[in-house]
């Protein structure tokens, strides 16, 4: 389920390439995106081999795991901002075919209902990127989500806030946001979840030690079939000896 690289670049480079033989596999793919810091180097890598090969991702869809209650699209700290910047700005995507969650929507509730529903006529995800937060939070599913839960409105953790405050400089984290649930996430045919950096390592060590358990939502991880844990040196550094040597990756996977 580990797979450990020596750098951010080389996870770059592996995921890139994973993103790109799906999408050359099957035109029409479903992928489920991520955001956050993790992901830009994965996503500059993407453009950059999509650009060079003339990748055709107009026949894509995606659908974005979660976002931010209370900001619109256009407000430069929402993650449909953050996706325009990143990936889609870069490629020739169809925007009728690009799905975010609506942070500004008038009915939460039915609107995250919708959202579900959506991503199940569009077949379900085919290839779900992931990252973690610092206590195992994946989308925006704080400790202690049920593992059943559909799309829904979480409130924030205080951690959580403070971690993505790098973000939002001298404005306020939000304190809501919509996120898929947990069901949504673990009906993807294939997940890769890519954790990067020391300050990841702790919640890597825990998923390693730990049974599944919804006080640490990502080790829901460990029930999938085809669920890889991507990681860099520095975020697989207090995992036990015995996992990191038959596991590791040379640079360029």
């Amino acid at each position: 389920m580990f797979l450990i690289f020596p750098d951010t670049s080389s996870i770059a480079e592996y995921v890139s390439a994973t993103l790109i033989d799906r999408i050359r596999n099957k035109p029409g793919i479903v992928l489920g995106a991520a955001t956050g810091g993790t992901m830009e180097p994965i996503y500059a890598r993407f453009v950059e081999q999509a650009q060079r090969q003339e990748l055709d991702v107009s026949r894509l869809s995606t659908f974005n795991l979660d976002e931010y209650v209370g900001l619109d699209a256009r407000h430069p700290k929402s993650y449909a901002a953050y996706m325009r910047q990143h990936l889609f700005q870069h490629l020739n995507f169809d925007p009728s075919r690009c799905h975010l969650p609506d942070g500004q929507a008038r009915h939460l509730d039915e609107h995250c209902r919708e959202y579900s529903a959506s991503l199940r006529r569009h077949g379900g995800v085919d290839l779900q990127l992931l990252g973690v937060g610092s206590n195992g939070h994946i989308g925006f599913n704080e400790p202690g989500t049920a593992f059943d839960s559909r799309c829904h409105v979480v409130q924030l953790s205080e951690r959580t806030r403070l971690d993505n405050s790098r973000f939002f400089e001298d404005a306020m984290v939000p304190a809501r946001a919509i996120t898929m649930g947990m069901q949504d996430i673990m009906e993807a045919r294939e997940i890769l979840l890519i954790a990067t950096g020391a300050s990841k390592a702790p919640i890597v060590a825990e998923f390693h030690e730990n049974e599944v358990t919804e006080a640490i939502p990502f080790t829901i991880l460990k029930r999938h079939p085809r669920a890889k844990i991507i990681l860099d040196e520095a975020a697989a550094s207090l995992l036990p000896r015995s996992v990191t040597p038959q596991r590791r990756m040379a640079a360029g996977g």
